[in-house]
C-alpha cells in the first residue's frame, strides 16, 4: 500500500488567512491549528496535512528578503518529513516571493507551491478554498512514489505557473496571475492536467542547499520618455547600490542621448551591475536589434532577455549575496539558473 503524501502548509500571512466577523464586517487572521474544522473537504484529499505559521503573520507589502530565508528556513528544516510544500502568502508580492525561493533552494526536487487568494477564507465568495485545495492536490502528485512538481510554482484561479515567471496583473479579478513568457505547468478542471514538458528536471540526487544571503542594495530605474539627467545621474553615480535593473522599452531599447550612455558606460567601469529587462509584461530583450540597444550592448549592459523584473530582482540579490565574481557575474545572469529566463 502507498503511504499517503504528507504536505506541509505555511502560512506567512495574506488575505486568504483572514475571517469576517459576520456580525462586524472587520477580519481577523485565521487560527490554522482549526484548518479541519474550517474547510472539512480539506479531508477528503488524499494526503495529511501538517500547519505551521508565521508567530506574526505579515500583510504581503512588508515582505522582505527577511521572511524569504525564513520560509527557505522552515522548508529547508522539513524537507525530508515531508513530501511537499504549500506556502500561503499575501498576493501583492508574490512573484516576487516565488522568484526569491526558487533562488534560495538549492537542488529542490519536491513541490513548493504557493497560493493566496483575492477574498478572505471566510468570505462567501472567496476564491481561497479552490486555491488552497487544489494547491495541496498539486503538491501531492506523485508518480511511483516521486513527486510531479519539483521546483517552485504558484498557484491562482485554476493555473499552476512557474513562480520565477509569474507577474500580478490584476488587484481585483480572480485571474490575478499571468505568465507570458512560459507556458502554465497545470490545469485544474474536471481533471488536473499537468503539461508534464514544461516542468523543470532537478538534477538527480542532489542534496537541498539553503542559499538565504540575498544583498538587497539594488535598485530599479524604469525608463520613460522625458526621463531628467539628474534623476539618472543621482541614481547612476550612487556609491550605495551594487546592481542596478533598467525597464526599458519595447526589446531592450532605450534612448541614445549621450549624457545617459556615458553615465551607464561610468557606471560599468565602476563595478556597477546593470541589467536591461523590458517594461512590457511578455516578450524578450534583444539588444543589437535595434540602433536604440545597440549601444547598450556594446558598452556591457547585462541582457535579461525574457526575465520578469520580479525575477530579476531576486537573481540579482541572489548573486550579489553569493558573492559571485565580478566577472562571472553577466555570464551566470545571462544563464538560466532556475528556469527563469528561455
Amino acid at each position: 500500500m502507498t503511504k499517503q503524501p504528507h504536505i506541509l502548509l505555511i502560512y506567512t500571512g495574506g488575505t486568504i488567512g483572514m475571517i469576517k466577523n459576520a456580525d462586524t464586517g472587520a477580519l481577523k487572521a485565521f487560527d490554522f491549528s482549526s484548518l479541519l474544522d474550517r474547510i472539512p473537504e480539506l479531508r477528503l484529499l488524499d494526503c495529511t496535512i501538517d500547519t505551521v505559521s508565521f508567530k506574526d503573520p505579515i500583510d504581503s507589502s512588508n515582505m522582505n528578503p527577511k521572511y524569504w530565508g525564513d520560509i527557505a528556513t522552515i522548508i529547508g528544516d522539513n524537507y525530508s518529513k515531508f513530501d511537499g510544500f504549500v506556502v500561503l502568502h499575501g498576493s501583492d508580492t508574490m512573484s516576487y516571493t516565488a522568484s526569491a525561493l526558487s533562488f534560495m533552494l538549492e537542488n529542490l526536487a519536491k513541490p513548493v507551491i504557493l497560493t493566496g487568494s483575492q477574498l478572505p477564507i471566510g468570505d462567501l465568495r472567496t476564491d481561497a478554498k479552490e486555491n488552497l485545495i487544489t494547491s495541496i492536490q498539486m503538491a501531492s502528485l506523485q508518480i511511483n512514489g516521486w513527486p510531479v512538481i519539483r521546483e517552485v510554482g504558484l498557484y491562482f484561479e485554476y493555473k499552476l505557473y512557474r513562480g520565477n515567471r509569474t507577474t500580478k496583473l490584476n488587484a481585483e479579478h480572480f485571474e490575478a496571475f499571468e505568465s507570458y513568457n512560459y507556458p502554465h505547468l497545470a490545469e485544474s478542471g474536471v481533471h488536473l492536467n499537468v503539461n508534464s514538458e514544461h516542468l523543470w528536471k532537478p538534477k538527480p540526487n542532489s542534496e537541498l542547499i539553503i542559499r538565504t544571503a540575498m544583498d538587497s542594495d539594488i535598485g530599479v530605474l524604469k525608463l520613460f520618455p522625458g526621463i531628467s539627467r539628474p534623476i539618472c545621474e543621482a541614481i547612476l553615480t550612487s556609491k550605495l547600490i551594487k546592481g542596478l535593473i533598467i525597464e526599458t522599452y519595447g526589446s531592450g531599447n532605450a534612448t541614445t542621448e549621450t549624457w545617459f550612455l556615458d553615465l551607464l558606460k561610468n557606471a560599468i567601469k565602476k563595478g556597477l551591475h546593470i541589467v536591461n529587462v523590458t517594461q512590457c509584461v511578455g516578450g524578450s530583450v534583444n539588444m543589437g536589434q535595434y540602433e536604440t540597444s545597440s549601444q547598450l550592448k556594446s558598452i556591457g549592459i547585462i541582457s535579461g532577455r525574457d526575465i520578469t523584473t520580479e525575477a530579476a530582482i531576486a537573481k540579482m540579490m541572489y548573486l550579489l549575496g553569493e558573492k559571485v565574481a565580478h566577472n562571472d557575474f553577466k555570464f551566470y545572469f545571462e544563464t538560466s539558473l532556475r528556469g527563469e529566463m528561455s
